[in-house]
């Protein structure tokens, strides 16, 4: 089924339409906002993933009652350049959003500040809180904790998360951002949740089945557990995450950390944020000039074998989240039938198609 035919929304309208049947359940305005934005953020370049279609989980996780739809995060500053931000069991986008802003407006006095949050939930695609920190002239770095999906190295259980790690810096144009947005496993388990949605087979190197044996099937896949990518880096990198996002925190960590896909129990996810202002020991056009000859650098290598281009980090999602800024944001009927029966409960206007 991995050719079924792709239908095209608009950005605007999934925008419309993600704020609309959020604010039907109950989440303010400005928040819904805030989520609309960062969700079909993921979808334009391209982390699908990530985006609108997280909503119908979401919506059943408001419905069961285990995430607050009309929490506001509390923002408390435990010196000048660190805040604790306690998410208040409410939707992640928004104690992350707050997180940074307040990391951003610590670095612009003292060149650096940093944010540690508790009692948060998902936050979809890391990468709109690096943007959120480029768009502000900053570098920053983004981690948070996630529900067991990998064992550790060596072990078999599920223990840590497929726990995001993401950077950034801004350069001389928007086309050379540095933005790095990666997962410690082979693949991303939000890949594997699209794969079942659609349908479709995974490879077979990305995950064991319940008894340890790869499988290409993403039932499966969710029954067992996500391989790392490199082997003990990648538990390595996993474990970092819950370090600095949930020890430090004082959120859950150590293996309970709620999905977003568990309507049973409260998340209760960490994030940790830092802002960085880039000119701290040199000019900013001089910061910019280096970013882009580093650029220049890293595209312009000589290439391997059967390498038609080489790219820069988020370089190809910039690239198509350009193409669907114009063509649009390419769904399968499935996916939007499910976001229309989201609609259809709160009496919101249904999806439009391009």
């Amino acid at each position: 089924m991995s050719d079924q035919a792709k239908i095209p929304v608009a950005a605007d309208e999934a925008r419309r339409f993600v704020q609309a049947v959020l604010e039907a359940n109950k989440v303010p305005a400005a928040n819904a906002a805030i989520i609309a934005r960062c969700l079909v953020a993921a979808d334009l370049r391209g982390v699908d993933t990530h985006g609108m279609n997280r909503i119908p989980s979401y919506m059943e996780r408001i419905r069961q009652g285990v995430l607050d739809p009309a929490a506001q995060a509390q923002v408390t500053h435990v010196t000048p350049v660190v805040a604790q931000v306690d998410g208040r069991n409410g939707f992640g986008f928004v104690a992350a959003h707050a997180a940074m802003e307040a990391a951003i407006e610590a670095a612009r006095t003292y060149g650096v500040g940093m944010a540690s949050v508790k009692h948060s939930n998902h936050f979809g695609m890391s990468a709109w809180l690096v943007q959120q920190a480029i768009d502000a002239g900053m570098m920053s770095l983004v981690f948070t904790n996630s529900s067991p999906a990998m064992p550790a190295w060596g072990a078999r259980e599920k223990l840590i998360g497929v726990s995001p790690l993401a950077c950034g810096a801004p350069s001389k144009d928007s086309s050379s951002n540095f933005i790095l947005d990666m997962a410690p496993s082979v693949a991303a388990r939000g890949k594997i949740y699209k794969a079942k949605r659609r349908g479709e087979k995974i490879p077979p190197d990305w995950a064991l089945d319940a008894e340890g044996r790869p499988t290409d099937d993403p039932e499966a896949a969710l029954g067992g557990v996500m391989l790392p990518m490199g082997g003990p880096k990648g538990s390595g990198l996993a474990i970092m995450m819950d370090v600095f996002s949930g020890v430090l925190s004082g959120s859950a960590y150590a293996g309970h950390v709620a999905g977003p896909y568990d309507p049973s129990r409260p998340g209760d996810v960490g994030h940790f944020i830092m802002a960085i202002k880039p000119d701290l020991f040199m000019g900013l056009d001089e910061f910019r000039e280096r970013m882009q000859y580093l650029y220049d650098r890293v595209v312009g290598s000589e290439k391997a074998a059967g390498v038609e281009r080489v790219y820069f980090p988020g370089e190809i999602e910039q690239i198509t989240q350009t193409e669907r800024e114009r063509s649009g944001i390419p769904l399968v009927q499935a996916e939007i039938d499910a976001l229309n029966e989201e609609a259809r409960r709160v009496s919101v206007e249904l999806l439009k198609t391009m």
